[in-house]
């Protein structure tokens, strides 16, 4: 298999497209009687991925590139109008295809897991903070790593070694942490039945009895760095070469996938712009991954 952007681009487009036919309940509704769309689903996200790929951060911009570049793969077009509803409408479909191509790599059953949250700013300037359709979902954080404040939410993640996206979550910028991943875990609970024994690497931020107990009755273990007072942990030593692992995956999606840059201004909009570059993420592991490439998280290949 050919490891580039129009390769990746068919694949995926044939996966998803074989998805639907086999469950088409999974298309987003559309009304009885409505204009047959010109555009199917599987090109959609099939663009979507691309854009995201390509380092395109305007949709107008984005769409007429598309229309000029890439005529012979998408005969039919539709405006940036149609674009925006059908993205947004395709919440649900998003989901379930970054759950499908993930179960579809030989990275699926690694045991161990990292988790972290990384910010999603959403506005820069006061003026934006009051107008912002996102005020009271969106709200002022601050990023250690950093050492800045923002105003906006977080992704939660929690990812294979190789990046490979596994659960995730959009929450304020101030929602606790551990109670987030306790929500990821109920949500994915299939996924979490699915791994008995798993190791998950966390940062401080993941401590509390109860908190462990929680993954403890899961049958998760939990590694994380030591807190000032706690005694040693077990595997204390491997944290840190370990925890590296989830630093470089949110400097995939920033530096390469414009996490920071998404331009979304309404939830609908944060939401759908955010699950297009965790979609672009995970194709590109599972085409990595299915064209036998070593490094299954670079995007070297894809990105021009």
């Amino acid at each position: 298999m050919d490891n580039n952007l129009e390769t990746l681009a068919t694949a995926l487009y044939v996966k998803i497209d074989d998805m639907l036919k086999d469950w088409p309940d999974l298309a987003p509704e559309r009304p009885p009687g409505s204009i047959a769309v010109t555009l199917g689903d599987a090109e959609l996200l099939t663009l979507a991925v691309m854009s995201a790929l390509l380092g395109f951060t305007s949709e107008r911009r984005w769409l007429r590139y598309a229309r000029e570049n890439l005529a012979g793969m998408f005969p039919q077009m539709i405006g940036q109008s149609g674009w925006n509803k059908r993205v947004r409408k395709a919440f649900f479909l998003f989901i379930r295809v970054i759950r499908m191509l993930a179960m579809d790599t030989s990275l699926w059953s690694d045991d161990v897991w990292v988790v972290d949250s990384t910010p999603v700013q959403c506005g820069c300037s006061r003026e934006t903070v009051k107008r912002s359709d996102a005020a009271g979902w969106a709200e002022y954080g601050y990023c250690a790593s950093h050492s800045r404040y923002f105003w906006g939410l977080r992704l939660h993640l929690v990812c294979t070694l190789s990046g490979l996206p596994v659960l995730f979550a959009l929450a304020g910028a101030k929602a606790d942490e551990r109670e987030t991943l306790l929500g990821m875990l109920e949500a994915g609970r299939d996924v979490v039945e699915a791994h008995p024994g798993q190791t998950v690497i966390g940062d401080k931020n993941y401590f509390g009895q109860a908190f462990e107990a929680d993954l403890t009755e899961r049958e998760l273990v939990l590694l994380r760095p030591v807190r000032k007072g706690e005694a040693r942990r077990a595997g204390q030593d491997l944290f840190k070469p370990l925890r590296q692992v989830i630093e470089s995956v949110n400097w995939t999606f920033k530096g390469q996938l414009d996490l920071e840059r998404h331009g979304g201004r309404t939830p609908e909009g944060v939401i759908a712009r955010v699950l297009a570059r965790i979609l672009a993420l995970t194709a590109a592991i599972w085409h990595n991954d299915k064209a036998g490439q070593d490094v299954k998280r670079s995007l070297i290949a894809y990105d021009h």
